[in-house]
């Protein structure tokens, strides 16, 4: 029998983003400077306000404050009305040291016995039902609002838009996972009070329903078209004309951001990975440097997962890894392929097969992706996994100091650099 999956996902301006992308832009800052810093920054945005606390350990020395604000800016948050403006909102930072207690776990004379920096356990989840290697639902709850950004700052159609947005994508799936139809789409994007009782004459109800009534039409007829432009013919051909829509249900969303909702980093952590498809470790990423197994071997779980499925081990692989604090080498891992391996093994024979063939100690896995550099900004807004690996130029510039460069890798567990050996180790 069919059955029907939802995702969803949440844009830059989303309050618990803001909170995502301050962490990381400090994460950054500091790797440029530095790049064995060690840092677990979190931040609190509300009305008027952003806190930054967190355990830092570095030689470098960045403006927390002035990181804040540019981000809060570069969102959109710019100006009073919006209720969270990041060139006059405070800013307080509650910043220490990290405990020498978790850095004798982390640090070794050997850098490849480097400890794990907490226990837990890390997924990475991998299904070729879309391009991207993720699930129909979450690329698609991606799509919307990543257009829907691009339409705001274009500034031409939807100008009553604002920074803090909300998706949702329902697909009706075969018994056997292959998506049919998209069943189900939902928009809350908050907007301007473009219409109101003083410049029309109509009560506030009135106007309420007016302003739905165009946001709507304009989903409908501007950024579904859009986004369905930008898909492949047999991802398109899904979204027919069939397909409900629902457009800010509450039927209005004026006060939204952080001035309507506290946000706090780590919350949109399925929004983050896989839309609920797979499973989730429960750690969150952001403001996280690589030492953090949470991040670090969330990342080289997906990039195994990809390569399996990329290689045709499996049409879907689950890979779990799990550590003990201060231990190098994980105390386990498995794959779980869901009955779609196409190879004639075990899961357990798969998982050992995989074991030999990456390395994940923690240091292994930071060299091996790459990921002491400053490279966390881009993943804290539509999604860590599902990205195109790029090499971009970054420049990081502070008041006194000359402007640092830093060439960089993004995105590197999104690669497909393992499938050659994948196929030999396994027989393909």
């Amino acid at each position: 029998m069919n059955y029907l999956f939802t995702s969803e996902s949440v844009s830059e301006g989303h309050p618990d983003k803001v909170a995502d992308q301050i962490s990381d832009a400090v994460l950054d800052e500091f790797l440029a400077r530095d790049p064995s810093s060690k840092v677990a920054c979190e931040t609190l945005v509300t009305t008027g306000q952003i806190i930054v606390a967190g355990e830092i350990r570095s030689e470098a020395y960045i403006d927390i404050q002035e990181v804040a604000r540019r981000v809060a800016c570069e969102v959109g948050y710019d100006r009073s009305e919006l209720g969270f403006d990041g060139a006059s909102c405070g800013v307080l930072l509650a910043v220490h040291e990290q405990s020498p207690d978790i850095n004798r776990g982390v640090d070794r004379e050997q850098p490849e016995e480097q400890g794990a920096g907490d226990q837990g356990m890390m997924f990475g989840y991998v299904t070729d039902e879309t391009p991207l290697y993720i699930p129909l639902t979450l690329a698609l709850s991606h799509a919307l609002l990543k257009e829907l950004a691009v339409i705001r700052r274009e500034g031409v159609d939807m100008t009553y838009l604002r920074p803090d947005s909300k998706s949702q994508v329902t697909v009706e799936y075969s018994p056997d996972g292959h998506p049919l139809r998209v069943d189900t789409i939902v928009i809350s994007t908050q907007h301007d009070e473009f219409i109101t009782p003083a410049a029309t004459g109509l009560s506030q109800n009135e106007c309420d329903d007016r302003m739905q009534q165009t946001i709507a039409r304009d989903v409908r007829d501007i950024l579904l078209p859009r986004v369905k432009a930008q898909l492949p013919d047999d991802i398109r051909h899904l979204i027919g004309n069939d397909v409900r829509l629902l457009v800010n249900p509450t039927g209005k969303f004026v006060v939204g951001g952080p001035n309507g909702d506290t946000g706090l980093p780590g919350r949109k952590i399925i929004v983050d990975t896989y839309g609920g498809h797979g499973a989730h470790g429960g750690g969150a990423f952001s403001g996280k440097d690589p030492s953090k197994v949470d991040r670090s071997a969330a990342y080289a779980a997906r990039h195994i997962a990809k390569n399996l499925v990329a290689a045709g081990v499996a049409s879907r692989a689950l890979v779990q890894v799990a550590y003990a604090i201060g231990v190098a080498e994980p105390v386990s891992l498995n794959v779980n392929t869901y009955g779609t391996a196409k190879v004639d093994m075990t899961e357990g024979e798969i998982s050992r097969r995989v074991q030999q063939l990456f390395d994940m100690r923690p240091h292994a896995i930071e060299k091996r992706l790459k990921l002491r550099a400053p490279i966390y900004r881009e993943t804290s807004t539509y999604g860590h996994m599902g990205r195109t690996p790029r090499t971009v130029t970054k420049t990081f510039k502070a008041f006194g100091e000359q402007p640092i460069t830093r060439e960089v890798e993004l995105f590197t567990w999104e690669k497909l650099d393992m499938t050659d050996a994948v196929r030999t180790a396994f027989g393909l």
